[in-house]
């Protein structure tokens, strides 16, 4: 069956919340994840919009866009389904939301991910520090057709 990408509703809280403390867990296992909770989820994504896929009428991922920004927060996928199209899936619909260049940071340690976006286009042009390890700073450049 196909993926489907659609908006957000409410009642994809609770999934969405188990869904990303689990994905988090499965890819950044250099951290120490003890204290994450589910309700990270709910600040993770205040005032952003979020889309989400589902394949067989099942959550597969998610992603949260800080759309006056043109920044992608979030992307992160059901480790179970990861690998199957799903994160490509989302991020061309996140792609298509930008009005310019688009942009995003990923750990450096979080390698696959970073192979990910380079492969789909995104470049990186800067690295940095968080409380969480040192990122790169991807853009994205938006083509539109005339």
């Amino acid at each position: 069956m196909p993926i489907q990408i659609r908006p957000y509703q409410e009642a994809d809280r609770p999934f969405l919340r188990t869904l990303y403390l689990a994905s988090r867990k499965a890819a950044w296992t250099w951290l120490d994840s003890s204290e994450w909770k589910l309700e990270d989820f709910d600040r993770a994504v205040i005032g952003e919009k979020i889309i989400v896929a589902e394949r067989d009428g099942k959550i597969v991922g998610f992603a949260s866009i800080e759309l006056h920004e043109n920044f992608l927060h979030n992307l992160f996928i059901d480790p179970e389904f990861q690998g199957q199209g799903v994160g490509s899936h989302l991020i061309g619909v996140v792609e298509q939301n930008f009005t310019r260049t688009g942009a995003l940071k990923c750990l450096t340690k979080n390698e696959k991910s970073i192979a990910f976006y380079q492969h789909r286009g995104w470049e990186i042009i800067a690295s940095g520090e968080s409380p969480k390890g040192e990122y790169y700073l991807f853009h994205f450049k938006v083509t539109r057709k005339k």
